[in-house]
C-alpha cells in the first residue's frame, strides 16, 4: 500500500492545499473535517486526478468522543499512517483580554490545543507501535509573538510551539519526526472566520501587500517531509515579503 496521510481541517486553505500535493505525490488520504460536502467533493476530485485512495472522516476535532470513534473505527490498514498533519485550527475574534468572549476563548483552545492533542494521541500510538512516522503541526507566527487584541489565539499557538518540542522529546526513542510550521499571513478562510463572516473586514487584512497562500505553506510542509529519514526539520517560520513580524508590513 502507498504511504498514508492523514490531514485534519482539509476542506479549505492549508489543510486542502496539502491534500492536493500529498496526492499528487502518490499518498493515500485520510481526510478529516466538520464539512462533510466539501470533504466528500475533494475527495472525487483527488480521487479522479491522482488515482488514490482517499478515506472521509467528517468531524470536530474539539469532539474527543467523535475523534475517538472515526479513527478507531479505520480499517487497520488505515492506520498505518506516515503522516500526520495536525492544521485544523482556528481563530474567533479580535479583542482585547478585558473585552473578550468566553465562547471565542473555548472555541479556539478546544480546536487549537485540544483537538490537535485528542488526534496526536491516537496517531502518534500507532506510529510508536511502527517506530515510524511524521507529525506535522500547523502553528503561527502567533506562537512565536504576541500582537495587540491577539491573545488567546496568540496562547494557543505558543501552546503548538511548545508541544511540538516536547513531542520531540516523547517520541524521540521511536523514531518519529515532529515539525511545526509557522505561517505568517495566508490569504485563505482564516480571517473571514475570525470575523465571523465579515469578508470585507477579511479582505482588508490582506490589502497592500503580497500575502502567502496556501500553496506556499504545504510546498514547505512537504520539503520537511520528503527529507531524508535521518533528516528532521524541526521548525519553520514562513513569513510574506512584505511582513517582517507579527505587526510590521510594508504595504502599498
Amino acid at each position: 500500500m502507498s504511504k498514508i496521510a492523514l490531514i485534519t481541517g482539509a476542506t479549505s486553505g492549508i489543510g486542502e492545499a496539502c491534500a492536493e500535493l500529498f496526492a499528487a505525490n502518490g499518498y493515500n488520504l485520510i481526510l478529516t473535517g466538520r464539512r462533510k460536502d466539501r470533504l466528500k467533493s475533494l475527495a472525487e476530485k483527488l480521487n479522479k486526478t491522482y488515482n488514490v485512495e482517499i478515506a472521509e472522516a467528517a468531524f470536530d476535532v474539539r469532539n474527543r468522543n467523535a475523534v475517538h470513534d472515526n479513527l478507531n473505527n479505520l480499517p487497520p490498514e488505515w492506520r498505518n499512517i506516515d503522516v500526520l498533519i495536525n492544521n485544523a485550527g482556528l481563530s474567533q475574534g479580535l479583542d482585547p483580554v478585558h473585552e473578550g468572549d468566553v465562547t471565542d476563548w473555548d472555541t479556539m483552545i478546544d480546536t487549537n490545543v485540544k483537538g490537535l492533542l485528542y488526534v496526536t494521541k491516537i496517531v502518534s500510538g500507532w506510529m510508536t507501535g511502527r517506530k515510524k512516522g511524521h507529525i506535522v503541526n500547523i502553528g503561527s507566527i502567533a506562537g512565536k509573538e504576541v500582537y495587540p487584541k491577539g491573545n488567546v489565539y496568540c496562547a494557543t499557538k505558543h501552546a503548538v510551539d511548545a508541544l511540538s518540542q516536547a513531542m520531540r522529546i516523547d517520541l524521540l526513542p521511536y523514531g518519529i519526526r515532529v515539525t511545526a510550521i509557522h505561517p505568517g499571513a495566508v490569504e485563505t478562510e482564516f480571517s473571514e472566520v475570525r470575523f465571523k463572516g465579515d469578508k470585507e473586514r477579511a479582505k482588508a487584512v490582506y490589502k497592500g501587500y503580497e500575502p502567502l497562500v496556501a500553496a506556499d505553506i504545504a510546498d514547505a510542509i512537504w520539503y520537511a517531509v520528503s527529507r531524508p529519514p535521518h533528516v528532521n526539520i524541526n521548525d519553520m517560520l514562513i513569513m510574506p515579503t512584505a511582513q517582517a513580524n507579527a505587526t510590521n508590513w510594508n504595504k502599498k
